[in-house]
């Protein structure tokens, strides 16, 4: 009998237990706007802190360098806002004409019940993610160009961009591996390499050209 009352038990609790695990979060609902922000925020900081870095390999004059900065922002934020803006929405036309013509080979009439009707209200907006593109990649330039404008000394202000870029690429990677559930570690390392590399090739490049009197 005890023994009878044991395994019951040891079953009752088992199947007490089981819907109390959760189920595995799916981090692909969160990947368009997670691409778009991070995405935007990544080329805005490596864009301009290449630019800055270009400039500086030049002209040790700090307005010069704020100038091409902002110019760099400016024309950076418009062309994250309209490609993203193109993007979506063609992605959009795309799923409601496969919207349209699922629902005419089934019936003509239309079903406010229908999954398809609540994917619709689903799709993404282009003007949001233009507008998210454009803020996302205005904060990250935003940065290395205010650590700039504050610093006289050139060599201290060049130091001071590769500081600041290096610093937010860590942490913008660290950031998307975290809400994308990725391995923080290679995240951030991969798009701090990558900035990195940026930075390096535009100063060399840049200084090539102008040592060669072009």
């Amino acid at each position: 009998m005890a023994l009878s009352i044991h395994v019951n038990g040891g079953t009752e609790q088992k199947q007490f237990q089981e819907p109390v695990e959760n189920p595995e979060f799916d981090y692909s609902q969160r990947g368009q706007w997670l691409r778009a922000a991070v995405l935007g925020a990544n080329d805005g900081l490596v864009s301009v802190s290449s630019l800055l870095m270009g400039v500086g390999s030049v002209k040790q004059d700090v307005k010069a360098m704020v100038l091409a900065g902002f110019a760099g922002l400016v024309a950076g934020a418009c062309s994250m806002a309209i490609g993203e803006f193109v993007s979506v929405y063609t992605q959009r036309d795309v799923e409601m004409a496969q919207m349209k013509r699922d629902g005419e080979k089934r019936s003509p009439v239309v079903d406010e019940n229908d999954p398809k009707m609540e994917k619709k209200e689903r799709l993404p907006s282009p003007g949001l993610a233009a507008g998210a593109s454009a803020l996302a990649f205005s904060v990250g330039a935003v940065l290395p160009l205010l650590a700039t404008a504050f610093i006289r000394d050139h060599k201290v202000r060049m130091a001071v961009v590769v500081v600041v870029a290096s610093v937010a690429l860590m942490v913008f990677g660290v950031v998307g591996g975290l809400v994308g559930g990725a391995p923080v570690a290679k995240s951030g390392g991969r798009v701090l390499v990558g900035g990195w590399i940026a930075m390096c090739i535009t100063f060399g490049l840049t200084k090539l050209i102008s040592l060669n009197g072009m």
